[in-house]
């Protein structure tokens, strides 16, 4: 079985193992978001933060969600 995007998740697998090991833990999770944002680009991806996106129930708009991550216009972190 093929994963969908597993070329891009592995990218953010090793950024978030590279802000791990840089940071350690103890931060507050925006702090985490823009190291991640950071990392993210250096490995060539294309990263949105705070991203808003429609949530539809049914065909009907319901609300937004704000992403922390958007990357590559398909990958929620």
């Amino acid at each position: 079985m093929e994963l969908q995007h597993k070329d891009i998740t592995e990218k953010i697998i090793a950024a978030f193992f590279t802000v791990y090991n840089k940071l350690g833990y103890g931060f507050q999770e925006k702090v985490y978001e823009n190291s991640m944002k950071i990392e993210l680009r250096k490995h060539g991806l294309e990263v949105f933060q705070q991203q808003e996106i429609k949530v539809y129930y049914d065909g009907e708009a319901v609300g937004e969600y704000y992403a922390d991550l958007l990357v590559q216009d398909c990958v929620i972190v």
